[in-house]
């Protein structure tokens, strides 16, 4: 079963895109702010700040990311092919034993 096939695996895939977008846009905001802070004054707690905030952002960046891959189907629900699933050749209708 796919997410698209279960509505409330599809709603969550939904949501997962959003914050996902949402914390990579946290990501770049702590980035550019630590880096201002960390050139204006190395060493102060608005820079020890930025960059905790900067590390929370990016774990639930990676914690979206990664839950939106388990989601996401692995591979096609059957094989393209009629023999692709046994992994040997098969034998043709036309062919004699």
């Amino acid at each position: 079963m796919t997410h698209t096939d279960d509505p409330t695996a599809a709603r969550a895939a939904r949501q997962l895109r959003r914050m996902r977008n949402f914390y990579a846009a946290g990501v770049a905001l702590w980035t550019a702010s630590s880096a201002w802070t960390t050139w204006d004054s190395p060493g102060s707690r608005p820079m020890w700040t930025s960059l905790l905030l900067l590390a929370v952002f990016t774990a639930l960046l990676a914690m979206a990311w990664r839950w939106l891959r388990n989601l996401e189907p692995t591979g096609p629900a059957r094989p393209t092919h009629r023999f692709a699933s046994s992994g040997r050749p098969g034998r043709h209708a036309l062919s004699k034993p």
